[in-house]
């Protein structure tokens, strides 16, 4: 394997983190004033003065307080200049890829000095916006537009299923009924594996929400627990009213020690890889698994020569339970595994895109207290679109060439076509997955099937509130809904329905 000299042997030197709890909205932190704090902390935490030398700035895209050019912004803050400055996409893996980007960086030379930072403040945006006050903060983007999602069927957005928790439900119940599962066994499963999450948050003094909350408490609905979209209440959603902020020092190893860093404080980047699924989701074969989800994590394994025990600590992207269910189930891991270095999407909190930058600071934690041992990072975004990994390691093998992988090819190869789409149709149709979106009020709202045709194709059709007879057999609690047969036929505004 080939061995780097120290100025190319990127490590992370630093992390810092930010959580704002103002006591009034007027009093929030904005967040670029989030990232810049979680940057000087992140110097303080690696304990030499960088920040001045750095020479690579990747930001996370922030959504909560759009503004005009955030990476110039940031840098007049700070009076940094670097010379690469990025800002990235949406999506839930992008810290994932930063950092990994950087440590490449490094790598191959172009670069000494770098960090990747992020944060969010929607939780005060949503309270000034509820009490109407204007809040004090570095004027938004006026060109900033709304998110657009034109790349999702046509037929998908009719019907309404074209945000994450109306998606995500589509994969939980089709995976359920792939595993042999009945609908009150995946949903113990997912309470089970949440308690386990929010036990981690409750120990983090970064977490939004620190406590425990018993299997029993996830999984029943109610008052403070409503029903989003079936089988998932709220304590199963991501929760993206925080105020949250993070950032990770990068360096060369040769930089590091330069600066008088002792050698037990650094964590190696030693690599990942990346693929992704089609960006509508109505263009994938089914919906119980995701070839670039399984080509990534098979990446991870081959690092630790097929035995996923040997990392010794993991974080499994949760905005929603299917994600770590299909991740552990990938890895071999037994159902006990825990999952989280950091707490989740829920209890942790979600600053939108820069979840996984707050999971890589409690990862190096945890990695400073064991030398030798590996951690995985897992990210994904999108509608179960975007996949990549980043294996870290504390101390061990410091000099092994940065493992780089793009497995686009090979999860393109597995996919295989999807089947066609069609509308307008009448007759039998069965299910293949399906949700239940409900109201604010906890009662169903309406019914989202897709739908499998007699000559294999594809489509979509609501359930409407009042046929209650359908919306109970689609949330049988002992049986699945998969499999089961139907009439489809055209309704109001263009869309179609289906009753059982």
């Amino acid at each position: 394997m080939t061995q780097l000299p120290p100025s190319r042997i990127p490590v992370i030197v630093g992390i810092g983190e930010v959580k704002d709890r103002p006591a009034a909205p007027d009093q929030g932190l904005e967040p670029l004033a989030l990232m810049a704090e979680a940057l000087r902390r992140a110097e303080a935490d690696a304990g030499a003065k960088l920040l001045a030398r750095l020479d690579a700035l990747d930001v996370v895209h922030e959504v909560s307080w759009p503004y005009a050019d955030l990476p110039a912004l940031l840098c007049e803050a700070l009076g940094l200049a670097p010379r690469h400055r990025d800002y990235g996409p949406i999506g839930g893996e992008t810290p994932v890829r930063f950092l990994h980007e950087a440590a490449r960086r490094i790598a191959e030379g172009q670069s000494a000095i770098a960090a990747v930072c992020g944060g969010e403040a929607q939780y005060t945006v949503n309270a000034a916006q509820k009490a109407g006050i204007a809040l004090p903060w570095t004027p938004r983007d006026p060109d900033a537009k709304p998110r657009n999602r034109d790349y999702l069927a046509e037929l998908a957005r009719r019907h309404g299923i074209d945000q994450p928790v109306k998606v995500y439900p589509l994969y939980e119940n089709a995976t359920q009924a792939a595993w042999g599962q009945v609908p009150e066994q995946g949903q113990a499963e997912s309470a089970r594996l949440w308690s386990a999450y929010a036990e981690v948050a409750s120990r983090n003094p970064n977490s939004w929400l620190q406590r425990r909350f018993t299997p029993e408490e996830i999984a029943t609905p109610g008052p403070g627990n409503r029903m989003i979209a079936w089988p998932y209440p709220k304590l199963m959603t991501a929760n993206p009213q925080v105020n949250q902020g993070a950032a990770v020092l990068l360096t060369s190893l040769e930089v590091a020690r330069a600066a008088g860093i002792p050698e037990h404080r650094l964590v190696h980047p030693r690599g990942g890889g990346a693929a992704n699924e089609p960006k509508d989701y109505m263009q994938r074969p089914h919906f119980n698994g995701a070839p670039a989800m399984d080509v990534v994590l098979e990446a991870a394994l081959e690092m630790v020569e097929g035995d996923a025990r040997r990392f010794a600590c993991r974080e499994f992207y949760s905005c929603f339970p299917c994600v770590p269910k299909m991740a552990r189930r990938k890895l071999g891991l037994p159902e006990d595994t825990p999952p989280t270095v950091a707490g989740g999407l829920t209890f942790h909190g979600a600053p939108l895109n820069n979840y996984m930058l707050h999971a890589a600071c409690a990862m190096v934690r945890e990695l400073r207290r064991e030398p030798g041992a590996l951690g995985l990072l897992y990210g994904q975004g999108g509608f179960v679109t975007n996949h990549r990994t980043l294996v870290l390691g504390a101390g061990g093998e410091a000099g092994q060439a940065l493992v780089s992988r793009d497995l686009q090819a090979e999860a393109d190869r597995r996919r295989g076509p999807a089947p066609r789409l069609a509308e307008d149709r009448s007759g039998e149709a069965t299910v293949e997955t399906h949700t239940v979106v409900f109201r604010n009020d906890g009662t169903p709202d309406y019914g989202a099937v897709i739908l499998r045709l007699p000559d294999g194709a594809r489509t979509m059709a609501r359930v409407p509130r009042e046929d209650e007879a359908t919306l109970a057999a689609l949330m049988s609690p002992r049986r699945s809904a998969v499999g089961l047969r139907g009439r489809l036929a055209p309704a109001r505004q263009g869309l179609q329905e289906w009753v059982a």
